[in-house]
């Protein structure tokens, strides 16, 4: 692909390296930026950077936030006893747009897996742990994807909790297709899933 300006050039290149996106749909995002008024692009950038610089990851469930605590867990309405374990900041969103949960979030930032060497250590698991055995947590509900790794993961978690008294330790259901990403996942389905949790012990015998 030839270029006139090496600034465009230099412009796509920035922009093909977002996922999904192709130096043909860069080259057609950055022209149409091109053709806005400066201002614009200029507000884009500066949003961008604003997030890029000041963004921070809530003190208490790794959650994106604009400040210590999100809105989430700053939240009195929410059930603080009840905490969703989930994979990714995007899963967070997804079952907010079920309206179906009111407890809160703990996000681990990724799912246990030896072939990318990512192991324990990596995630937010032993914050996860400290948090049920110190905060009167009443139910855990693992909503990671239904993958080897996703099951993987939360069969360490509870492995290191099991033994806490009473606590209700439980999975969403599976109305989840197995392999799925729960992001992907229409919000009737995965709302349901969250409401018809089932506890984990009895997944363990699927």
């Amino acid at each position: 692909m030839e270029f006139s300006s090496k600034l465009l050039e230099n412009a796509v290149n920035e922009v093909s390296q977002l996922p999904g996106i192709g130096r043909r749909t860069a080259l057609r995002l950055v022209l149409h930026m091109l053709r806005q008024p400066k201002e614009q692009t200029i507000s884009l950038s500066n949003a961008l950077q604003a997030m890029r610089n000041d963004i921070k990851f809530c003190k208490s469930c790794n959650n994106i936030s604009d400040g210590e605590l999100c809105e989430i867990c700053s939240n009195r309405s929410r059930n603080k006893q009840i905490i969703c374990v989930v994979e990714d900041v995007r899963d967070v969103m997804a079952i907010e747009n079920t309206g179906s949960f009111k407890g809160i979030y703990h996000v681990l930032g990724g799912k246990i897996s030896p072939i990318d060497g990512i192991g324990p250590h990596d995630l937010h698991i032993e914050p996860l742990v400290r948090k049920v055995k110190n905060d009167h947590v009443r139910e855990l509900i693992f909503a990671l994807s239904s993958t080897m790794e996703g099951d993987t993961t939360n069969f360490y978690i509870y492995k290191q909790i099991q033994d806490i008294e009473d606590i209700t330790i439980s999975t969403i259901a599976r109305g989840i297709s197995v392999g799925d990403e729960l992001e992907y996942a229409d919000e009737i389905t995965l709302g349901r899933s969250i409401l018809n949790r089932v506890p984990f012990e009895s997944s363990l015998k699927l």
